[in-house]
């Protein structure tokens, strides 16, 4: 599904470790690696000093693993540049790192990385890096509410994720509210709500397996966003890979989204997954 991958790198170091993760995509996959920096008007020689350090050693490193990669520098607005570069070259996905101070927005209004998730005809994960020092993942978490056209994407990425880093996965799966006209939201057991578990979230499960990627499936109840914070830190989770769609990233501007509620304070690293054109 991925044979052209690309990363935008830039001068922070969060942007080297999101573009590892393309890395070990690119490696799983057997996939072209394009290392992407943008510069700016004005130029400013000490970002470009930085990001063509993280570039060389992202090259090397990609290098010695076998994987095909290419490094381009460019100049000019970022988003137009990557969106511009992605469409010419056939990129499947497109990989970038949120910056620190883009958490404190309403989820990435007027930021590259939500500008990019909007107008990139591919799929996009942008990754909110919150440990520098923990890139390798040995668990994986993986919330779900179900629905297949939206889960067939995430289930491939988070298995060639898992192939490139030997990681094990949970997929949290996250029902919907039931409620009763006289009795207000009802609470089920654990028992109950494993019953309630949708084919296709089954299905992801049979794929993992066949996949040969250790995996266990558990349920929640109550908030999505706390019962997603709360499982990563009972199962010591190293990444999290949430979905967002084009239309729950415009939704998000007025009523929030629990993806942007996880982004604010993540127990670990996080990956905001959209599939290609979805609507």
């Amino acid at each position: 599904m991925y044979k052209n991958i690309l990363a935008a790198v830039n001068e922070y170091s969060n942007s080297e470790i999101a573009a590892r993760y393309a890395l070990a995509l690119a490696k799983s996959c057997h996939a072209k690696l394009t290392l992407l920096f943008v510069s700016r008007d004005p130029v400013d020689k000490d970002a470009i000093k930085k990001a063509e350090s993280a570039i060389e050693r992202l090259f090397i490193e990609a290098q010695q693993g076998g994987i095909e990669a290419e490094s381009l520098i460019l100049k000019g607005d970022p988003v137009k540049k990557i969106i511009e570069h992605a469409i010419e070259q056939g990129t499947d996905i497109v990989f970038a790192a949120s910056r620190h101070v883009d958490v404190h927005r309403r989820f990435f209004v007027r930021t590259v990385a939500r500008e990019l998730m909007l107008k990139l005809p591919c799929a996009s994960a942008v990754v909110r890096v919150t440990r520098m020092g923990k890139i390798a993942p040995r668990n994986i978490l993986l919330p779900l509410r179900g629905g297949r056209a939206f889960v067939e994407e995430r289930a491939y990425f988070t298995v060639r994720l898992a192939e490139g880093f030997g990681s094990r996965v949970t997929l949290l799966h996250l029902p919907k509210p039931i409620t009763s006209f006289f009795q207000g939201e009802l609470h089920l057991k654990p028992a109950q709500r494993e019953q309630r578990i949708p084919a296709d979230v089954l299905e992801l499960a049979a794929y993992l397996k066949t996949s040969g990627i250790p995996y266990e499936i558990t349920t929640a109840s109550g908030a999505a966003a706390s019962s997603i914070t709360m499982e990563a830190v009972k199962k010591r989770t190293d990444l999290i890979i949430m979905g967002a769609s084009q239309r729950s990233l415009l939704a998000s501007i007025i009523k929030g989204n629990p993806v942007e509620e996880v982004m604010k304070s993540p127990p670990c690293n996080l990956i905001i997954f959209k599939p290609r054109r979805a609507s």
